[in-house]
């Protein structure tokens, strides 16, 4: 953690909805006038599309049916906790951009499915977003969670994950209903070990819990709305937040434990805006206090 440099860390499973979380943050950044330097998790896979596919074949011809992009085997943790300490430490650090798409791919200069060369940090920067799978990582190896000043989980439950990373999927990428459940059930195991660990690392969970049949999600039509739905906001240290102006603020809430609330759907982003914005404007203060 750096009272100087501080960091922000988005944490969630693809198909979690952190890029909707992280367009809330951008908002923030952008009425408060905060300049913030990226960094987006895919940066740190250690292989590239088509490497990742060889691998994979290699490995299931040893029998291993569950190699994904979960794990460490497949990540650059060591990179990305130098990232993050050399950002806290100076406010450097470099990064690159994993290429989805074609249109990432005409922006980028690079083919779909690759990765553009390591680059610096934009110098100047508030503080470092980063938003991806393994914001709060620990291992026997790496620690990148001591290094984030404010981390952020995005939990839905799992069900509602597996509709949206199927709707997802299918709708965006052009994957079958087969090839998604195949990716979930090989990953599962380091899901266990690697992405749900980290949920206990982060300041602040989000938990969105439909309000209609999730049972199968592998069939699910549609993906349960905002309205369909209630979201958990669990806070590891409660201290400090005031939930009486929360509840007054966010109409229908109510408290389920001493340090968790819930809200309607709908008021997500609502309640993003009034328990992150204070949070991001005491990194700011404290960080131009020093100056």
């Amino acid at each position: 953690m750096s009272r100087k440099h501080p960091i922000i860390s988005i944490t969630g499973s693809s198909g979690a909805g952190t890029t909707s979380v992280k367009r809330t943050f951008e908002q923030i950044f952008r009425r408060e006038n905060v300049q913030a330097a990226y960094i987006e998790g895919d940066a740190f896979h250690r292989y590239n599309r088509a490497e990742m596919r060889q691998r994979m074949a290699e490995e299931a011809e040893t029998g291993n049916s569950h190699f994904s992009h979960f794990s460490p085997q497949t990540n650059l943790f060591e990179e990305l906790e130098k990232t993050f300490r050399d950002y806290a430490e100076s406010g450097a650090g470099v990064t690159r951009y994993y290429v989805h798409d074609q249109d990432e791919a005409a922006f980028h200069g690079v083919p779909p499915g690759t990765f553009t060369d390591w680059q610096s940090l934009p110098a100047g920067s508030d503080l470092l977003f980063y938003e991806g799978l393994h914001g709060a990582v620990v291992t026997d190896k790496v620690n990148v969670a001591q290094y984030a000043d404010l981390k952020i989980g995005v939990v839905p439950v799992i069900n509602l994950e597996w509709i949206q990373k199927l709707h997802r999927d299918r709708a965006a990428r052009g994957y079958s209903t087969e090839a998604v459940t195949d990716t979930i059930l090989r990953r599962m195991p380091d899901y266990v070990n690697y992405i749900c660990p980290q949920f206990a690392e982060t300041d602040i969970n989000f938990q969105r819990v439909p309000t209609v049949d999730t049972s199968n999600p592998f069939i699910a039509r549609w993906i349960p709305t905002a309205d369909e739905s209630m979201v958990v906001i669990r806070f590891k240290n409660p201290r400090g937040i005031d939930f009486p102006y929360l509840l007054s603020m966010l109409h229908s809430s109510f408290m389920s434990r001493a340090n968790s609330i819930v809200i309607h759907g709908s008021k997500l982003d609502l309640a993003m805006q009034l328990i992150l914005t204070p949070l991001i404007m005491q990194l700011i203060s404290r960080k131009r206090s020093l100056k």
